[in-house]
């Protein structure tokens, strides 16, 4: 399997796991955002202008208007104002955070605008097309019906970092089946004692399982990240000896919630399990599935 990697190599594999949905479009996690602020609407118009030395220092041009250094000096003039940025391009307060952390190893937007506001808006047109979007929102007339698909955001939001945590369930399945491996997924496999714990993916599909596998994927945090960890020490708890048991975890929420992802690198240290890999590391999953495999003579 080789060495194991220090906790902190493995943290800088970790990416992000959903992909970014543009909110103007109809089916967009947020399709519609409030009007911007009356700020961001007078900026468009380039009717603020930069205090005396507020961009002192910043690349660009001075003074208001939706540009970068425009925007730079809003944010660097009013941080508390920042998250309207993020929810222009529809990223919630969460979502922001996790961002940041991910980009700028800090989840501090406060932080970032009085020292970093160029950087922190380029990020933001770079990544999310800040500007574009701001320009096709803040011309915008809104109906009572954007408004209420606006306040069923957060169930769309969820949907999607549904099909984020599947991406991991997809692309380890992927790989079992091109090795032509006989594999089950979503289930739960028997250990000492015959007690069961639950896997992402078990090989073979029938009969004992040889090999299983976690999946767990999460781009926000919360009580998932808990749960999961819980249920790969409950799979280190009820294997047999015969049997491989590994991980694949990714994800940015990881990187807020790293008290419980040192809890699954603590079982990988100790042998507890045989793994644990990110979607950067694949290619070593799959040639450690593929050994595994071999030495219980699946292939």
């Amino acid at each position: 399997m080789g060495d194991i990697p220090s906790f902190d190599e493995y943290l800088s594999t970790l990416g992000r796991m959903s992909r970014h949905v543009d909110p103007t479009l109809p089916t967009a996690a947020a399709q519609v955002i409030h009007d911007a602020t009356e700020s961001l609407a007078r900026l468009a118009e380039g009717g603020i202008e930069a205090e005396d030395g507020l961009l002192a220092g910043l690349d660009g041009d001075a003074g208001g208007g939706l540009h970068v250094a425009g925007l730079a000096a809003w944010a660097h003039a009013h941080p508390e104002w920042v998250p309207a940025l993020g929810l222009t391009v529809g990223l919630s307060q969460e979502r922001l955070k996790n961002s940041l952390r991910h980009e700028f190893d800090t989840p501090s937007w406060a932080a970032l605008a009085r020292t970093r506001p160029v950087a922190l808006v380029e990020y933001l047109d770079r990544d999310f097309g800040l500007i574009r979007l701001l320009e096709t929102q803040l011309g915008r007339t809104y109906t009572f019906s954007d408004i209420l698909v606006a306040r069923a955001g957060s169930r769309v939001a969820a949907i999607s970092a549904g099909a984020s945590g599947r991406r991991l369930e997809d692309e380890i399945e992927a790989i079992a089946s091109d090795l032509g491996l006989s594999y089950g997924t979503r289930t739960r496999f028997s250990g000492r004692n015959r007690r069961t714990a639950p896997c992402d993916l078990v090989v073979p599909a029938t009969g004992e399982a040889q090999i299983v596998v976690a999946a767990k994927g999460f781009d926000s945090t919360g009580s998932k990240l808990t749960d999961a960890v819980r249920e790969i020490e409950e799979m280190a708890d009820v294997r047999l000896p015969q049997q491989f048991v590994i991980a694949v975890i990714d994800g940015i929420g990881w990187k807020s919630g790293q008290a419980d992802l040192r809890r699954i690198h603590a079982l990988w240290e100790s042998h507890q399990i045989d793994g644990m890999y990110s979607l950067n590391t694949l290619p070593v999953f799959r040639a450690d599935l593929e050994r595994a495999a071999r030495l219980r003579d699946l292939l």
